[in-house]
């Protein structure tokens, strides 16, 4: 839908401008009509020719949403009006992509929307489980303890994120830099032992011969070697993105990887656990709750698991039954919850489950970090050493024919 920057002139004579979605612009001029505003000046929002080179700096950060979360909870608890504490966030926010969706969310707001409604048109930021927690929040006029809520349940699912960040990207950097330096060796360096090689005459061993035999191959299909690479990097993930059913499979097999599928496994029920516990405790009914849960899952699998588990509540089951037949969760998350079912106190057990397997997953992180870093650095060590290596037998043959 079309933009519109508007201005116009209240009843008591002041002058507001803003911006508003409409068919025209003779509808922008009747909403305002509506609000009791007389139309000065309305016409199309300019378009940002840069917009689609942002490079990230039109993303809202999670660190940035968390900021506003708590500043806004504090502004609600001390009293201000809704309205008054969107205008204020959205005047100091650094943020421009920020600060455009923030005074888009005042205007739905003053033209009668909920507070969770406006959110809902920006999904990017605000996505299901924060707009659902506001409308829980709303409704029962609980709204600064649920942003409090929902800010720690933000801060502490970019803290899981981190870790498993730190866990993936060091092997990969690892193992992108041992092709980087076997690559250079072949291309740049291996060729000038080769014409060394040559002025000495005679035959090479073998092992330098099979390496000078690699660097004729890599010089030669290099270009293609590195475009076959990238094109089946970008072929995984362009698969995963447009085919369910390979997305289901690969998660499958991440989940039954020997060391990163029990850590991928914690990840998710940690933020199952944190998220589904953040929601109930909240106010947000089961059915919807896990609807969410399964969404953020992050695996296919885990997803199917618990939106096998939703439809099974909805026929008058409890939640553990279904879990333990997904076959997803440890028996112990089963046990827990089954016991917290009974009690009532579903959000405090899901809420301590949270808690341990975070500890669950710094303590994979560092076993696995502990476990790659000699690995990666034989592999690295070994296959450079064994370039060079092949590389001076032939010397070491020249010294010993001189002798």
């Amino acid at each position: 839908m079309p933009v519109f920057t508007w201005e116009g002139r209240t009843r008591q004579g002041t002058t507001k401008k803003g911006v508003m979605e409409a068919v025209n612009e003779a509808a922008v001029m009747a909403q305002l009509r509506a609000q009791s505003v007389t139309p000065i000046a309305v016409k199309p929002k300019a378009r940002d020719l840069l917009a689609g080179f942002s490079l990230g700096k039109g993303r809202v950060k999670t660190k940035e949403l968390v900021m506003f979360t708590r500043q806004f909870a504090t502004m609600i608890d001390a009293g201000l009006p809704l309205v008054q504490c969107l205008e204020i966030q959205a005047e100091q926010q650094p943020n421009k992509r920020f600060k455009e969706i923030l005074r888009d969310v005042k205007g739905e707001v003053e033209q009668g929307s909920t507070f969770a409604d406006s959110l809902r048109k920006h999904p990017k930021p605000f996505d299901d489980l924060y707009t659902n927690l506001v409308q829980a929040g709303e409704i029962g006029g609980i709204l600064d303890t649920i942003l409090n809520r929902l800010a720690v349940y933000l801060e502490k699912a970019e803290a899981l994120k981190r870790k498993v960040k730190s866990a993936m990207v060091y092997p990969a950097t690892i193992l992108v830099v041992a092709i980087g330096v076997v690559i250079l060796l072949l291309v740049k360096v291996i060729p000038v032992f080769e014409k060394m090689f040559a002025d000495f005459g005679g035959t090479l061993p073998a092992p330098t011969q099979f390496v000078v035999n690699m660097s004729h191959f890599m010089q030669q299909y290099i270009v293609f070697i590195l475009a076959a690479m990238f094109a089946t990097v970008f072929s995984f993930f362009w698969a995963r993105r447009r085919s369910k059913l390979f997305r289901f499979r690969t998660d499958a097999i991440f989940l039954r990887l020997p060391v990163f599928g029990s850590l991928l496994r914690k990840v998710a029920v940690a933020r199952f656990s944190r998220t589904l516990g953040t929601m109930i405790s909240s106010g947000v009914p089961i059915l919807d709750a896990l609807d969410i849960c399964a969404k953020t899952a992050g695996n296919m699998v885990i997803e199917q698991g618990l939106q096998r588990t939703r439809t099974a509540i909805s026929e008058g089951r409890t939640i553990a039954e279904p879990l333990e037949a997904s076959g997803v969760f440890p028996g112990m998350v089963v046990q827990m919850i089954a016991v917290g079912e009974q009690t009532g106190a579903m959000d405090a057990m899901l809420g301590k489950i949270a808690d341990f397997y975070d500890d669950e997953v710094d303590t994979a992180v560092d076993a696995l970090t502990a476990l790659l870093e000699p690995l990666m650095m034989v592999f690295l060590g070994g296959t450079v050493g064994g370039l060079l290596m092949a590389m001076y037998l032939p010397i070491f043959k020249l010294a010993e024919n001189i002798k």
